[in-house]
């Protein structure tokens, strides 16, 4: 394992998130903000509670989901996107660093770029409500699991993406969709019975159902279903990533 060449590719990502502060941590921060204030003040107001739990503690978990979704995929796919756009990926390719090497350095880069804005929004959070984590052992996991998770999507979308436009599609068009109607801001249960059926065929709802149970306790779905999702996944990206290496997908001129 050639962790000189992992430890130079992290840094220089993780440097170019700090030269660009404002985009990458402040401004998810403050969107998050407005989320507070907008939908526990105006919705808050009316919906009290759910299942137990004040509706502004409910929907943190959500927030911080989401947050760490499209933040994942956004660091990751800019990240791989750039250098084939400016085309230094084939030194990297042509440097004495295998594919695992790099993908460890890159995915690595936006997962931890993903969980410090997580733990920032979790902390600006707890200036809004109450929070409490029952189960902190499992609340990492979900944390990092996501967030590499996600961080090999966005990854596998910076491969594939041929023009700047085509990053944000795929977090724009349906992550952050999925995301608002996988019960981010509201339980399930809610809904009427057929579409919480239908409900559960959007892959979010297991996300945020075992992220918010590591929380509260309380949960839309099975906490091990919630956690088997997650590693299926990872694991599918896993082996989307490795196919793309082994084909060249994109990579080979």
């Amino acid at each position: 394992m050639n962790l000189y060449a992992i430890k130079a590719i992290y840094r220089f990502e993780m440097a170019r998130a700090w030269r660009t502060l404002t985009q990458s941590i402040i401004s998810p921060v403050l969107s998050t903000s407005l989320y507070f204030v907008v939908f526990g003040a105006a919705i808050g107001s009316r919906i009290p509670e759910v299942d137990g739990v004040s509706y502004g503690s409910f929907i943190v978990p959500g927030l911080i989901m989401l947050s760490l979704l499209t933040q994942s995929i956004s660091n990751a796919s800019f990240g791989i996107y750039f250098p084939r756009f400016t085309g230094t990926i084939y030194e990297v390719l042509s440097a004495p660093v295998s594919y695992l090497e790099i993908v460890i350095a890159y995915v690595g880069a936006a997962a931890s770029k993903s969980l410090i804005l997580g733990v920032i929004i979790l902390a600006t959070a707890g200036l809004f409500v109450d929070i409490r984590i029952e189960h902190p052992f499992w609340m990492v996991l979900f944390f990092v699991l996501t967030a590499i998770t996600f961080s090999l999507l966005g990854f596998i979308i910076g491969i594939w993406a041929d023009g700047f436009e085509k990053l944000q599609l795929v977090p724009m068009l349906i992550v952050t969709p999925l995301t608002f109607l996988g019960g981010s801001f509201y339980s399930i249960n809610m809904l009427p019975p057929f579409w919480q059926t239908v409900t559960l065929f959007n892959p979010v709802v297991y996300l945020v159902s075992g992220f918010r149970w590591s929380f509260y306790g309380i949960a839309d779905v099975s906490p091990a279903l919630s956690l088997g999702m997650t590693v299926f996944f990872l694991l599918a990206c896993i082996g989307l990533v490795a196919w793309i290496f082994k084909t060249g997908y994109r990579l080979k001129p």
